[in-house]
């Protein structure tokens, strides 16, 4: 029986061993690559083509949310879990529309984590029993409805943003992204016509609300 391929994304390499040491203890289930950031999980998802991608939510120049909606255009036949320590509904919602079909909280048991790669792996949804409720019909009203701020955004735009909540500068933002700094300017610029904030400060706060960065 063919085994259940998967990929880790965690900015920490230390949980990512921990997470690689449960995985290769349940039968029928091989850990084929790993990365340190969601730029480098995006290109594992091209090069590996795994079933699944473990998908760490707090990561540095990429984050999980933005990372699964690149790895789902590779292809959607890969599957993504979330994991994540923060359980509010708004990161759980991000998580859906980028395409995630679990959602996973850290602190969840060993066990949790088998059954999540086993429903995923079945083409069904998966969300710890501790970020669940409500959150299915928050999200149908979501998709349904109202837009979020962040929707009205281009994926670069995002990308910018949360480098820019990172405190990257402009000139380590444009060589990250490999585009000219004039060109990080005139999308911060239309960024903050968009959102109508106009300070730093302002860009992020409102990169934590939508759930582009942690809280930390």
């Amino acid at each position: 029986m063919r085994k259940i391929r998967i990929a880790l994304a965690d900015d920490h390499a230390l949980v990512r061993a921990g997470i690689r040491s449960l995985l290769e203890q349940m039968p029928g289930i091989e850990v084929i690559g790993e990365a340190g950031n969601g730029r480098e999980v995006v290109k594992l998802a091209r090069q590996l083509k795994p079933d699944i991608v473990l998908m760490d939510v707090a990561m540095a120049q990429m984050n999980g949310i933005e990372a699964t909606e690149r790895v789902k255009k590779v292809d959607r036949a890969i599957q993504v879990i979330i994991l994540s320590m923060y359980s509010n509904e708004e990161y759980v919602l991000q998580a859906l529309q980028a395409g995630a079909s679990g959602y996973l909280l850290k602190d969840a048991a060993t066990q949790e984590l088998e059954l999540a790669v086993r429903a995923v792996s079945r083409n069904e949804t998966y969300l710890s029993p501790g970020v669940s409720k409500h959150v299915i019909d928050s999200y149908k009203k979501r998709i349904a409805g109202d837009q979020q701020a962040v929707d009205h955004l281009t994926p670069r735009q995002r990308e910018i943003l949360q480098l820019i909540a990172e405190g990257r500068t402009t000139k380590e933002i444009a060589s990250i992204l490999g585009v000219a700094i004039k060109t990080v300017e005139t999308h911060r610029t239309q960024m903050m016509e968009r959102l109508n904030i106009h300070e730093i400060a302002g860009l992020v706060r409102h990169a934590i609300k939508i759930g582009l960065i942690g809280p930390q």
